[in-house]
């Protein structure tokens, strides 16, 4: 009886997994435009961030596509947020603005500025702290990223 419930169980399991026809929106590589040139300036860690995500949609091969230039700019600011008794922090906000000009033959054709930001607890482990303002402008970094992306797309299907 186990053995013929464990095989049911086993066989729906597999059914409800491929089924799925989960897709990541921005992972799908078939945009009807290309990057020609990516200008970055400003802080390392989200331009790093940024330039990987926008890497899957520079320049092919193909020349049926229209083509942007995009210069970025990011600005991160940390502050805090509010003390103890003591005057020690005890909660941080990371500010991230990314200022990005979108250029279709030499003229911009969209300016924009994004401002992400995040408030976080201090903790008493400064490497443990380290690791969660990375992961915090990683990710923040993402989303921006992912702005920019929609807003290229958005700009050419007008």
């Amino acid at each position: 009886m186990n053995k013929i419930f464990l095989k049911i169980i086993i066989i729906a399991l597999i059914f409800v997994t491929t089924s799925c026809s989960y897709k990541p929106i921005f992972s799908e590589k078939k945009y009807n435009f290309q990057i020609d040139e990516l200008t970055l300036s400003g802080n390392k860690d989200i331009n790093r961030v940024i330039d990987r995500k926008l890497t899957t949609i520079k320049k092919s091969q193909n020349s049926n596509k229209k083509n942007f230039s995009v210069i970025i700019n990011s600005i991160k600011n940390k502050e805090i947020i509010s003390n103890d008794s003591k005057g020690d922090p005890l909660k941080f906000k990371i500010n991230i603005i990314v200022a990005y000009k979108i250029l279709e033959n030499g003229e911009i054709i969209l300016e924009r500025e994004i401002e992400k930001s995040n408030i976080y607890n201090n903790k008493s482990d400064k490497f443990e702290l380290d690791q969660n303002e990375k992961n915090i402008t990683t990710n923040l970094s993402e989303k921006i990223s992912d702005n920019i992306i929609s807003s290229i797309i958005n700009l050419n299907d007008n």
